[in-house]
Order: C-alpha cells, then sequence, then structure tokens
C-alpha cells in the first residue's frame, strides 16, 4: 500500500461464489455444526429460501484480506458486524480505506473502516480494524 493517509482506499478483493464447501469447511474448523447454515430443507421450514453461510465466515475473509495487505502481526484491533445473510452463489467483495493515521504505545498505526458487499453493491458485513504500520 503507497500511501496510507486518511481517505486512502485499499485495493478490492474478490471471494466466492460461496459454496456450501466454503460453509461447512467453515462450520468445522469454528465447531459451529447449526444445521441451518448446511440443511435447506430446515432452514426453509424457517422461512430462509436455502442454507446460509455462517456470519464469521464473512468475517474470516475480512480479517484474511487485512492481513494480505498489512501482516498477521501487525493486527491491534478487528471487529465486525454482520448486516445480511450470505447464500450460495453470492461474489463479495473486500474493502476499506483509511479513517486516520496516529501513534500509539509508540508505534505508528492506521484505523480501517472494512466492509464486504455482495455483487448487488448491498453491505453484508462491515468492520473496523486496527494495524501498526512501519
Amino acid at each position: 500500500m503507497s500511501t496510507l493517509a486518511p481517505g486512502a482506499v485499499l485495493p478490492e478483493r474478490a471471494f466466492g461464489p460461496v459454496t456450501m464447501t466454503d460453509i461447512v469447511r467453515y462450520q468445522g474448523a469454528s465447531g459451529d455444526l447449526n444445521p441451518m447454515h448446511h440443511d435447506d430443507e430446515l432452514a426453509r421450514s424457517a422461512g430462509y429460501p436455502e442454507a446460509f453461510g455462517v456470519g464469521m465466515l464473512g468475517a474470516g475473509w475480512l480479517a484474511a484480506y487485512c492481513t494480505e495487505q498489512f501482516g498477521e502481526e501487525t493486527v491491534r484491533r478487528f471487529r465486525t458486524r454482520f448486516l445480511r445473510i450470505v447464500y450460495r452463489g453470492d461474489v463479495l467483495h473486500a474493502g476499506g480505506e483509511v479513517v486516520r493515521e496516529f501513534e500509539e504505545a509508540g508505534e505508528r498505526r492506521v484505523e480501517l473502516r472494512l466492509r464486504i458487499t455482495r455483487g448487488d453493491g448491498e453491505v453484508v458485513i462491515e468492520g473496523s480494524a486496527e494495524f501498526a504500520v512501519a
């Protein structure tokens, strides 16, 4: 990332299309085996069109997006908020911008505003993070 000044936009990254394999692999890794995420019949009985993605899967992709840019060792804070359900077939786009650059605990840091959108542009996850930068 060449500039970290407030207002700088991070390059976008796509994830997906989301598959049942993505969802089930995340469920197994996280221990969240709620059948609403892999049983279409159960999800339909609860009023959903089909089983849907685990919210933390998208948060994990957003974290991966950030650490690809800044490195895992530089994470100082990471928060997300789930806004919409993600279904199989959705293509997700991670993006963000620098909110501020500051110094704390003797290191230079940036604060980011983050989001994941679906192909239709609707925000499904929003978040914020702080990273130590050189």
